[in-house]
This record gives structure tokens, sequence and C-alpha cells, in this order.
């Protein structure tokens, strides 16, 4: 049985390949909610999904990443989001709390095929923030190979980052992924990585969205001694706010605000992941501005 919105991480013993293997269902149907991709986007899009679930699990921080892709073709831009927060009460020590939001900006009527096909020539961008103060990490390569999984593999092949590979799929009603790293040190085996991929280049799209995690390694590799963790769930989540809204309008400053005030009426804003609608009038407005010229409290100590 499969265990939806779940990520499992798994070691093959004695080789120094470490893995994880993704499903995402009610993730996936939240996010294609909020617009009526075409289904070349939208597989697109839930290959991206998977694959920034998988490589977010490779990384220990609490922070988020950012897959996004940028070209000329129809579709114009992907951007993909996962959000790794400290755990909630009542969770396992050391699982953060991980949550995906994305969208694609696409034009005419995109048809199915390859990379190139879809998005034509650009690029892609995996951006690490780990936030408060940390350093922000950005890699950009060029837009290169048959499907996304091929475009990360050059990533990583160019990064000069550990061994990596992915497999992604992405259906109707979930997406899927497996993902390989190797491990650095010394292996007992040094045929391991080349072995443990060419079993998994025979994975079919149908196997991976549709076998559970202990049901497909047992299919891959049924010979090894795998080691499989407990699951990590995911979900969709979208951190707009009317409170963040009205950050970006202090930013803006109170002369400009007004000043679309004037034009407009009000201001209005919809966030782009979620489809949430923020509005603010000239009362907004002021109230947002009056409570930032408020000075400070003195605090008093008894």
């Amino acid at each position: 049985m499969i265990e939806r919105d779940s990520l499992h991480r798994f070691l093959i013993e004695r080789t120094h390949v470490r893995g994880e293997w993704i499903h995402l269902d009610a993730t996936w149907n939240a996010l294609c909610e909020r617009a009526a991709y075409p289904a070349p986007v939208r597989n697109l899009l839930g290959e991206a999904l998977a694959a920034t679930a998988l490589l977010s699990a490779t990384i220990k921080f609490s922070g988020a990443l950012t897959l996004q892709v940028r070209g000329d073709g129809d579709v114009s831009l992907l951007v993909i989001q996962a959000q790794v927060g400290p755990a909630r009460v009542g969770e396992a020590e050391g699982h953060g709390r991980r949550t995906l939001r994305g969208l694609a900006r696409w034009q005419g009527a995109p048809q199915a095929g390859s990379l190139a096909t879809l998005c034509g020539s650009g690029h892609m961008a995996l951006t690490i923030d780990p936030g408060r103060g940390g350093e922000r990490y950005q890699g950009i390569v060029a837009l290169e190979g048959e499907r996304l999984a091929d475009a990360l593999h050059d990533y990583f092949e160019r990064s000069e980052q550990l061994p990596t590979r992915l497999w992604l799929a992405a259906g109707e009603q979930g997406v899927a992924g497996l993902l390989l790293q190797a491990l650095p040190g010394a292996v007992p085996d040094p045929d391991a990585w080349e072995r443990t991929v060419a079993l998994a280049d025979t994975v079919t799209s149908a196997e991976l969205l549709e076998l559970s995690a202990e049901a497909l390694l047992h299919r891959l590799y049924h010979e090894e001694d795998v080691r499989l963790f407990e699951r990590e769930p995911v979900g969709f989540y979208c951190g707009c706010s009317r409170e963040r809204v009205a950050d970006m309008l202090r930013g803006l400053g109170r002369q400009e605000t007004r000043a679309i005030l004037a034009e407009q009426g009000r201001i209005e804003v919809d966030c782009e992941f979620c489809g949430a609608h923020y509005g603010f009038d000239a009362v907004d407005a002021e109230a947002i501005f009056s409570a930032g010229d408020q000075p400070a409290t003195p605090r008093t100590e008894h």
C-alpha cells in the first residue's frame, strides 16, 4: 500500500549509496487546483514538484530550496519551492515540516515533447536559502536534456557535487520520484554506483506512481541489503499573508502607496501560488504606516 504524500529515505548497505522515494497526491492536487494547466505543462510541473521535494531532503537545514526554470518557449517560467521548518510538537525528532508550493506560466497551446519543445532555450536555477541570516546559495546552468531529470543530472555533473540521479513521473492523480546519491568516502565495491543506477534505469513511470517504497525497492534491489527509514509527511502550504503584503507596502513607502491608491482606488494583490486575494483601501494603508510611526513603548522592569 502506497503511503500518500510521503517521503522515505533509504540506504543501500555496503555501497555508499543513499536514496529517497517520494509520492504526492493531495499535495499535487492542491497545486493543480490553482490553475487550469494544459497536460504537457501539468506533467512538467509535476516532475518538478517531485524533484524539488527529493532535493530538499538531501540538505540538512531549515529554510527554502527553490527550483526555477526559465525559457523562451511556450513554458516561460516554472517555479517550485520546498520549505523545511522545525518539527511540530509530537513529531519525531529530526523530522522537519516539509511543505511545497509552485506554479508555471505558459502561452499558446504547449505541445507534449522534450524539455526543449516546452521551454525552448533557457536556464535552470537551484537556490538554497537557509534563512535567519544564513548564506544564500544559487547555482545556474543552461537548460539541457531530454527531460527535467536529465537537466538535473547535468546540473550535478557541472556543479561537481556528489553524483546524483533522479527518476520522475507525473500522473493525473499523483506524482512520484526516486533519487540516488553517492556518499563520499572509500567504497568497498567500486562498481556499486554504476550498478545501482543501472538497476534504477529499469524503473517505469507506472512503477514509480503505483508501487509503495517497499515494493519498488524490493523490485530494484532485492539482492541488496536496503535499510528503509520511516515515513516523512509532505504537504502543500503557501506562506503568503496579509501581514506580508502590508510589509511589501511599507517597503514601497507611504508616498508611492498613496499614489497607487489615488490612481486605482484600492490596492489588490493576488498570490500566484495559492490564489489568495488581499485588498487594501486608503484607511487600511494609513493604518499600516501609522503603526510604523508609533514610538516604541518603553519597557518597565519591576
